[in-house]
This record gives structure tokens, C-alpha cells and sequence, in this order.
């Protein structure tokens, strides 16, 4: 579809990925019966990300799933505007520019621009392939690479680098995990976790670098700290992202980590939101202002964001959940399971199937299950509303963990 260069202002999204999307949604789910513009740097219509590093490394030719087709998006009335990159605005005249000189005036402004990854200078120097994940192209060039022989070195011991690692091993490649860190997923998951985690990786042939930083690389593989080189054939990046915050500065929005946004996803500047990836808020669970990186938080926040901007505040108070699929294991996280406190486990890790809450102050502040998603629908509930559990109750799979979130 086609921007319209002289658009009536109306509602402007820039940024086309969950948060946008769901947003553009929301927005007329509301009943707003003006014009709707969700603009995206990427060619594609709005898809899912997560498959990226899941079903699209998993399986070969496994379909993209979009969010809306061409087509739903017209019936919605919804404008998307395709392969074009927002670069500036203009708070005062209530106007965004792209990088070719379009001009898309707004009434409210949602800026859903989401992350970039980091980049390794010094490992991108030479002659075997770097790759990222971020995109549909990027996951499907990475799935290429693998096959039965070929040495996948990953940097970046989290979530991301261990589901490739996961899917590497799968396709029977071999994979060897560089972490800078002393350990695993460490501003994620309690040590007891990340232990269990890495050792079933271990089981399935993957091997760690951990606490040793890679320098750069040479045909043989990637040069880490200490001298040692890491066979490879390719290597994969994935050692965080950067949020996307040119347009907010430039419309003079107040940043903090990203871009400091209220529980309704309003920014200091007036009649300007943002939502998903780039926003940054408060978060109780952990005390302080944080950027949260996870599918739920995308859509949620930016339905509430959404609803706020055409009349009906809506307030998005979820404390951050998250999901991993590695070979049979699949892990969810809400919270802060990796913050100071007491852990207590649920089960036993031996079985495979077990969760591990983070009490401070005689409530859960975060929780982690392991082939548990019983335990997490309640467990998501207990977070949200800070009810009280004792380390005695916690631990006792016997107690049903509903009665406590709704006594």
C-alpha cells in the first residue's frame, strides 16, 4: 500500500512490527473512526517475531505468519505504508518525515520503533559470515547455515543465542556458545535455573565459552580472550539491541533507557506515545525503569497506549512474562525471577518439570516454570497482584497456587 503524501492527520504509528500493529488495532477496535497510518521500515506487511528463532530455524520453508495480510489491513481501514523510515519530526507542526522527504502529519503520534541489535566491530572483520536475528530475512539466511557438519559459534549466552543453539544442534550442526559473562541468562533467570538450562544443552552436545569475551576472528573461527580460537563456519550475533530513539529525541520526548513513557504509554510530549521495545516505564517487580523486551509487553502496552490515545485511558500495569521453547523444554519467565531474594523450587528439576519462585517480602516478585504452565497462569496472577506466599506454600506441590492468588 501506499502512504498518502497529503494525509488527513489522524492517528500516526511508526513502527510496524508487534507493538504497531496491535496498536493500529486497538486504536479502531475503540470505535476511532478517523485515519489510521501505520508506517514500517521493513517491506513486509506486520508478522510475528517470535518464530524467528523458533519455527522459521526449526523447519525449512516454515510460513511467515503475519499478523494481518494487504488485504485485512484495507478492511480494518488501516493505511499501511511499507519500506519507508521515519528520520525526524516536528512536535510544534505535529508532523514525522521520512528518509526521502514524505511528510505525515498527526493528531497522536505512537512510537512503536522497537530495537536494533548490537553490533561486534571486531568480529564482523574477517572472512566467515556474521549474522544477526532480527528479521524474516535475517532468520531465514541463518537457516541455510544450518546443516549436518557446519560450526555454529554463537556470541551471547541468552535467550536468543540458546534457542539457535537449540535449533543448530537439531539440524545436526554443531554449536559452541561464547558468553562474556560468568554465566548464563543471569538478569533473567535464578542460577538453579540457568544451571539445569545449561546442562541440557551440555546433554545435547552444545559447548560454552563463558567469562571470556570474543576479540575478532580469522578463517579458522572466532578469537576469544585468552587466546584460544573457536572453530566455526559461521557466526551469530545476538548479544542484545539498542532501542531506536532518533525520532523521540528529535521530538524532544524525555528518555530514559528508551523512551520514559507513563502506565498509559504517554510521553512527556504532548499527544506523542510510545509502546513495545523503545518504551521504558516503572516497573514495582523490579524497582525501577526498565526497557522490556518480550511479545506480551509489545502488545499489551500498546493496545493500552492505544486506547489512551483516542479517549478511553487505559492504565497497562503487567509485570513482564516471556516464553522459550529449547528442544522439549519450554521455560516462561514472569517477573523478576533473577532479583535478590529467596528462591524456592516447585518440584523437582530432575523430573524436567518443576518452577522456581523469587519471594522478597512474603510475596513472589518473579517466578520461572520448566514444562509448568500450570503453575504460571497462577503464577502471573500472584506477580500482578502481590499476594502473599510463604516459602513453605511456594515449595509445596500440594498447595494449589490459585487459592493464593485470589485470597
Amino acid at each position: 500500500m501506499q502512504g498518502n503524501r497529503n494525509a488527513t492527520p489522524g492517528v500516526v504509528i511508526v513502527g510496524a512490527g508487534q507493538a504497531g500493529a496491535r496498536a493500529a488495532e486497538a486504536v479502531r477496535g475503540a470505535g476511532y473512526a478517523g485515519t489510521i497510518t501505520l508506517i514500517g521500515a521493513e517491506a513486509h506487511m506486520p508478522y510475528e517475531r517470535p518464530q524467528l528463532s523458533k519455527a522459521t530455524l526449526l523447519e525449512d520453508g516454515a510460513p511467515v505468519i503475519m499478523i494481518r495480510d494487504g488485504e485485512g489491513w484495507r478492511a480494518l481501514g488501516v493505511d499501511v505504508v511499507p519500506a519507508t523510515r521515519i528520520v525526524t519530526g516536528d512536535a510544534g507542526r505535529h508532523v514525522v518525515v521520512a528518509d526521502d522527504g514524505r511528510e505525515f502529519p498527526y493528531d497522536k503520534l505512537l512510537i512503536a520503533t522497537g530495537t536494533t541489535p548490537r553490533r561486534l566491530p571486531a568480529v564482523e572483520a574477517g572472512p566467515l559470515p556474521v549474522l544477526p536475528l532480527r528479521s524474516i530475512e535475517d532468520a531465514q539466511a541463518l537457516r541455510r547455515h544450518l546443516a549436518p557438519g557446519v560450526r555454529v559459534a554463537i556470541v551471547g549466552g541468552g535467550v536468543i543465542g540458546l534457542e539457535v543453539a537449540a535449533a543448530a544442534v537439531k539440524a545436526g550442526a554443531t554449536a559452541t556458545v561464547i558468553e562474556a559473562a560468568p554465566g548464563l541468562l543471569a538478569r533473567a533467570l535464578p542460577p538453579v535455573v540457568a544451571d539445569f538450562v545449561k546442562a541440557r544443552h551440555e546433554r545435547e552436545g552444545v559447548t560454552f565459552r563463558l567469562g571470556r569475551a570474543p576479540v575478532g576472528q580469522s578463517a579458522a573461527g572466532v578469537e576469544i580472550e585468552g587466546g584460544e580460537t573457536v572453530p566455526a563456519d559461521v557466526i551469530v550475533v545476538g548479544i542484545g539491541v539498542e532501542p531506536e530513539l532518533a525520532l523521540a529525541r528529535s521530538l524532544g520526548a524525555e528518555i530514559d533507557q528508551g523512551i520514559l513513557v507513563d502506565e498509559c504509554g504517554r510521553t512527556s510530549v504532548a499527544d506523542v506515545f510510545a509502546a513495545g521495545d523503545v518504551a521504558s516505564r516503572f516497573c514495582p517487580w523490579n524497582g525501577r525503569v526498565l526497557r522490556i523486551e518480550t511479545w506480551a509487553n509489545a502488545q499489551n502496552q500498546a493496545a493500552a497506549a492505544a486506547r489512551t490515545m483516542v479517549g478511553e485511558a487505559m492504565a497497562y500495569r503487567d509485570p513482564p512474562w516471556f516464553w522459550s521453547d529449547q528442544y522439549d523444554l519450554n521455560i516462561q519467565v514472569v517477573g523478576h525471577a533473577a532479583a535478590p531474594g529467596t528462591t524456592v523450587l516447585r518440584g523437582d528439576p530432575a523430573t524436567g518439570r518443576f518452577s522456581a519462585l523469587t519471594l522478597a517480602g512474603g510475596t513472589v516478585i518473579g517466578a520461572v516454570t520448566v514444562n509448568a504452565p500450570k503453575d504460571m497462569a497462577s503464577l502471573r496472577r500472584l506477580v500482578a497482584a502481590g499476594r502473599p506466599l510463604s516459602a513453605q506454600e511456594a515449595g509445596d506441590t500440594a498447595f494449589d497456587l490459585r487459592k493464593a492468588a485470589t485470597r
